[in-house]
């Protein structure tokens, strides 16, 4: 157990998972799983709020926290009913504290989403929207399996527009099969034009546990690649659009609150089948938790809701930080590494002299920033402080 003098005033975020989908796409490893017959929102919301306060009670000092963010991942959240979720954000204001300013996103499928639920949707809260496009080519979006068509997804982000929301974000992929340099800057170019406030632009990656795994299809070359990057980054910063994380990036005033907690090592709660959390309690003690995967499971009275509990050890905090840390563009304050981890800079003081070495990294007296060199090498940046 760690026994590091932590700072306990760490911003708490929440992730709820909502894990069904009309459709499994062929590049997914996220939990989720197909829908067959309707969704039992009425179980899964008291699942959710009993969930939340087992957490809030288990963790010393948690239910005392505000909640800085809520975010409402899946799965394709947009499934559920507008009055269900609604009694899910009342429920968990009825536990925990919400900032004045809190940011309420939710992932939604442009195959599934309704003007009438996009407002509905706004007038009980939520104030961003995460929109899967993945492509606006028709032909791309049937390999990838999408239940979408391109016009439906321009009019899911009319629909945002219109709806009145503070902010939404488009999801979109590149180095998708057979894809070519000119294909993947047209989505691109495509989804600038419809000015989304965020956008998160990334390329397709083969992960195991999916169909493409087992059945791999031609991906563009490496050098191809690196062009569509390389083009697509001057596209976006000629368009006003500023890199903030490894595929994030924003209008000024637009990045993402939540998924800035999860990179400066932030706390969150994690409720909803498979949902991850970090949390730190009073005593600053780390830990990680993940609940039960499979939704009989998770809705199961009988049985617990977290499947996983880790304390996270003190050698294995300067690690745990930087992996998060170091996926944000902006310089890392000193300051912070001591705050959230609990432990005195000379900790790491030959890790960092290494990565100084290398090029890796450069500092200041109060900063440390990830060089170009860094970046394109973050694995072996990331080496250099493991179990330090």
């Amino acid at each position: 157990m760690s026994d590091c003098n932590i700072d306990t005033t760490i911003p708490l975020s929440l992730y709820v998972h909502i894990p069904w989908c009309v459709h499994k796409c062929p590049y997914c490893d996220f939990n989720s799983h197909v829908l067959k017959g309707d969704i039992p929102e009425h179980n899964y919301i008291n699942a959710l709020l009993d969930d939340l306060h087992v957490d809030l009670a288990y963790f010393n000092g948690a239910s005392e926290r505000e909640l800085h963010s809520i975010f409402i991942g899946g799965g394709t959240p947009s499934l559920m009913s507008p009055e269900e979720i609604s009694r899910l954000l009342i429920g968990i204001n009825a536990q925990v504290s919400l900032k004045d300013d809190i940011e309420i996103t939710m992932e939604a499928n442009p195959g599934t989403i309704e003007a009438d639920k996009f407002i509905a949707y706004r007038s009980i809260g939520i104030n961003q929207i995460s929109i899967g496009i993945q492509s606006f080519d028709d032909q791309q979006l049937k390999l990838l399996a999408r239940i979408h068509d391109s016009e439906e997804a321009k009019r899911a982000v009319k629909l945002a527009h219109e709806a009145g929301l503070n902010s939404f974000n488009l999801d979109l992929m590149h180095g998708l099969p057979a894809q070519s340099i000119d294909s993947a800057l047209d989505d691109l170019k495509q989804a600038i034009a419809l000015d989304p406030p965020h956008l998160s632009w990334y390329q397709l990656t083969i992960e195991p546990n999916t169909l493409y795994y087992s059945k791999r299809p031609t991906l563009p070359n490496d050098d191809d690649l690196w062009n569509i990057f390389e083009q697509g980054y001057a596209l976006l910063t000629d368009a006003g659009y500023v890199q903030y994380e490894t595929s994030g990036y924003s209008k000024p005033g637009y990045q993402c609150q939540h998924n800035l907690n999860y990179w400066r090592f932030g706390d969150y709660i994690g409720i909803g089948c498979g949902a991850h959390g970090k949390i730190t309690d009073s005593s600053g003690t780390v830990h990680r938790t993940v609940k039960v995967k499979y939704p009989r499971g998770y809705l199961n009275h009988e049985k617990e809701y977290r499947s996983e509990l880790h304390i996270v050890e003190t050698n294995e905090l300067p690690l745990e930080f930087f992996m998060n840390r170091f996926r944000l563009v902006e310089a890392c304050p000193k300051k912070d590494f001591n705050a959230r981890t609990g432990l005195a800079l000379n900790v790491i003081q030959t890790a960092v002299d290494n990565a100084l070495k290398q090029d890796l990294l450069s500092e200041t007296e109060t900063h440390w920033q990830v060089t170009q060199k860094g970046r394109l090498f973050l694995n072996d940046l990331l080496i250099v402080f493991i179990n330090e």
